[in-house]
């Protein structure tokens, strides 16, 4: 196993060195040891709401299938016949007529991955079909949300009591998604984390941002481990983070007193950013393509009582967020050039960017970095 160095931080906390950035060794190991190892967000139930609904996804390089069986319950299998190794499912979302069939020799597995029918095996001596059903990941459901996990070591319990009741009054499992969309980043997934994570370059890179929430207001309650952030303030009561500024759509869930003049933003490593605004909540799927490339799929949520309405158009919320996401991808992308050049050396964190070295620690110490 390769073995990192993890840099002094002396007096002042610093950026990481450029290799952090852009070596593929990193990338290579991180994705054993922070993708293959931790709980991942793979999207919404309301995804896969029947029994044989089902979407695939990559996940550390893994094909995954992630269907909800007869009794409800979530599954995600490899995407791996357990005859000869083959895919099985090529298509990126669909529904299972009751069963999952491999089409190259036609083995069945029903929903729950048990093998149900190996043609021409039963004369096989000592062949057993319950010792060949599908091999699956660890699942858990939280807020809606389905996460993933390869290694099945630390339960989600675990992982995740500082998140677990933090966000009721939002009611997220109750939400649905009006609108998506996708993007593809020429930068580090790292970075993508690190610059939501501060509101410093907010005055300069989104004005249309800090016209409505001062880059300087708010306060952090997560300030250390997997989960990072806290609120930004609403310049005035009313207000909703949408082009013009205001909102004629109801509170979600049960928010009400400080929080309908509150947005909060938290990262959730490595794969979610979450952002839950009085009105809407929004978050933001990223998966890491390459050292350089990063998809992201930003996705915003609204009641369904809401989008049930006469008019309902989210439209004011997603252009917000659509032009500030750009704005953000823009300079993260000249980040990933600046950073790749032989002239870079680690700068400073300022007095506002307390959470990017927070992120930092931890990142080193998932990967496992020895001190320099």
């Amino acid at each position: 196993m390769t073995t990192f160095v993890k840099p002094s931080v002396g007096t002042g906390a610093k950026t990481l060195p450029s290799a952090w950035y852009i070596s593929p060794e990193v990338f290579a190991a991180e994705r054993e040891r922070v993708f293959g190892s931790s709980w991942l967000c793979i999207g919404r139930e309301e995804a896969i709401e029947q029994t044989g609904d089902f979407f695939t996804t990559f996940v550390a390089g893994e094909s995954l299938i992630v269907t909800r069986d007869a009794g409800g319950k979530v599954h995600a299998f490899y995407n791996v016949c357990r005859h000869r190794g083959s895919r099985m499912c090529e298509q990126p979302s669909g529904h299972f007529r009751g069963s999952i069939q491999c089409p190259y020799h036609a083995w069945t597995y029903g929903l729950d991955g048990a093998l149900k029918v190996a043609r021409n095996m039963a004369e096989v001596e000592g062949f057993n079909p319950a010792e060949y059903p599908l091999h699956e990941a660890a699942v858990a459901c939280w807020e809606g949300f389905i996460f993933v996990n390869l290694d099945k070591r630390e339960p989600f319990e675990q992982v995740f009591s500082p998140l677990i009741g933090r966000f009721a009054r939002w009611e997220l499992a109750s939400l649905r998604t009006a609108r998506s969309i996708r993007y593809e980043l020429a930068c580090n997934w790292k970075l993508l984390f690190l610059n939501y994570s501060e509101c410093y370059h907010c005055p300069l890179v989104h004005p249309q941002l800090d016209k409505l929430s001062p880059s300087d207001s708010g306060h952090n309650d997560l300030s250390e481990g997997p989960f990072l952030g806290g609120y930004s303030q609403l310049r005035a009561h009313g207000m909703s983070l949408t082009m013009t500024g205001h909102s004629t759509r109801p509170p979600i869930g049960s928010v009400d007193g400080a929080d309908l003049d509150r947005v909060y933003y938290y990262t959730i490593f490595p794969s979610l950013l979450l952002s839950l605004h009085p009105d809407y909540a929004m978050v933001h799927y990223a998966r890491p393509l390459a050292a350089d490339r990063t998809e992201v799929v930003c996705a915003w949520l609204f009641a369904p009582s809401t989008m049930e309405q006469p008019g309902f158009d989210p439209s004011d919320a997603v252009e917000f967020w659509d032009l500030t996401n750009r704005q953000d991808w823009h300079v993260n992308e000249l980040t990933q050039r600046g950073v790749s050049s032989r002239a870079y050396t680690p700068g400073p964190y300022s007095n506002a960017e307390g959470l990017l070295s927070a992120f930092d620690r931890y990142y080193l110490g998932v990967m496992g970095a020895r001190e320099s």
